[in-house]
């Protein structure tokens, strides 16, 4: 039987269990041996990561191939217009190619934790959230996306992977999942 683990990952952790001196990693919160991150979250990001000791399950779960939806609730520089939020649903260009078409809708900034250190807010520049689901997962995509349509990630917090969320998790918890 395969263990999958959901883990809140804070701010400034690697998604691996080694790192250079000082780095935080996985290994400061997950004791559970023979368990291996199902895709990366950047250091700068927070949020659903999932483990797994099942091979295939972590190649489903981290391969676009299998268009595993990811939801993400982010925090942007700035209040995106109906034309920026059209243009992240049809797919946007980005260096690497175009993104396939995301779900995105503006949201109330989410009852979340408090994070450390805080976003750096600028007084005259407001800031929003919205919601993001995407179905690849590229290198820091989702900030990329959110910059390409004039809207810069501040905060990023990954909130679902599949039928997996957060809800009821902390950050630095985990536990099991099904």
């Amino acid at each position: 039987m395969s263990r999958l683990i959901l883990f809140n990952k804070p701010y400034g952790v690697l998604t691996q269990f080694t790192g250079e001196k000082g780095d935080r990693t996985l290994a400061e919160f997950i004791k559970v041996p023979h368990v291996y991150a199902a895709g990366r979250l950047d250091k700068d990001s927070e949020g659903l990561l999932l483990l797994t000791d099942d091979g295939k399950l972590q190649a489903q779960i981290a391969s676009p191939k299998f268009k595993q939806p990811k939801t993400y609730l982010v925090q942007v520089e700035g209040i995106p217009a109906d034309a920026a939020l059209a243009a992240l649903r049809k797919g946007v260009e980005l260096k690497d190619g175009m993104t396939r078409p995301a779900n995105v809708e503006r949201i109330e900034p989410p009852k979340l934790w408090e994070r450390d250190p805080p976003v750096r807010f600028r007084k005259s520049v407001p800031d929003s959230w919205i919601s993001l689901t995407i179905t690849e997962g590229r290198n820091r995509q989702v900030r990329r996306m959110t910059a390409a349509v004039g809207f810069p990630t501040l905060r990023l917090v990954r909130w679902s992977i599949g039928e997996h969320t957060l809800d009821g998790l902390a950050p630095g918890q985990w536990r099991d999942g099904r």
